[in-house]
């Protein structure tokens, strides 16, 4: 299938589902009342998915990876603000387990989408448009 559009991305797909979770998830008890960790844990999980779109809207496939990279450096901080939740009782361990394996999956396909990506450009097959 040939992608022509971000919303043809996987990762694009499982970034606003996630988006939607954490959202959910910091809307209960404790967390919804933590307005600055509240906060900077759905500014990082909306940045993940804002960057893949602007890296694929600049139409050239470094800006691409460079947005990229930025996205999975998101997914990071999401799992390390998980952490903090965790350790300060707003999240339960079960919850902790679910959210940080899913975010730690999708840095794992943004890297693996990365590492296609540079191989296309080693290999001469990679556009700059």
């Amino acid at each position: 299938m040939k992608i022509q559009k971000f919303e043809d991305l996987p990762i694009w797909k499982e970034s606003i589902f996630l988006t939607k979770e954490i959202y959910i998830l910091t809307s209960k008890g404790k967390f919804s009342k933590d307005f600055g960790l509240r906060d900077q844990i759905r500014r990082a999980v909306v940045s993940i998915s804002s960057n893949i779109v602007e890296g694929f809207e600049k139409s050239n496939n470094n800006e691409l990876i460079r947005f990229l990279r930025i996205s999975k450096g998101s997914t990071g901080e999401v799992r390390n603000q998980l952490y903090i939740a965790l350790e300060i009782e707003y999240l339960s361990k079960d919850e902790f387990d679910e959210m940080n394996s899913k975010f730690d999956s999708l840095g794992k396909q943004i890297g693996s989408f990365v590492c296609y990506l540079e191989k296309q450009r080693k290999d001469g097959n990679f556009v700059n448009k």
